[in-house]
């Protein structure tokens, strides 16, 4: 009399379980790629714009303060102030103005997040879901 073959449940292999997780979670992980990537990429567009729209009205900004500092030296001359006195003090005046106003651009810019926030928080529920599933 032969042996009887083991029987099965029906249900997939452990090595087919295997490939099926493997290839889940290389599509997970081409997702998560993705999405890093598009995520990345609107924050770059989004501070590229700003820092363009930081210089395009810095350049016009400063072509207004110049005539008005030069306004302002030959008030300064006219009132009796000699003309490099006079230029000496709006220099040194719009220098320490310009120095806040560049520490608080560079603040503001390291203060923007350019993280992934979104994709680091899916594959932390990623990993979650593999061992869940490997389990």
């Amino acid at each position: 009399m032969a042996p009887e073959a083991p029987a099965t449940s029906g249900g997939p292999s452990l090595g087919e379980l295997f490939a099926a997780l493997l290839k889940d979670t290389t599509t997970l992980v081409r997702q998560e790629v993705s999405l890093a990537k598009a995520e990345l990429g609107e924050k770059a567009a989004t501070v590229g714009r700003n820092v363009g729209l930081l210089a395009a009205g810095g350049a016009v900004a400063y072509a207004g303060l110049l005539a008005v500092l030069a306004a302002i030296i030959s008030l300064l001359a006219n009132a009796g102030m000699s003309w490099w006195a006079a230029s000496l003090l709006v220099g040194m005046v719009v220098a320490a103005v310009g120095g806040i106003l560049v520490n608080k651009g560079l603040s503001a810019l390291r203060h923007e997040d350019l993280a992934p926030r979104q994709t680091l928080e899916t594959l932390r529920e990623d990993t979650q879901w593999i061992k869940d599933r490997a389990a």
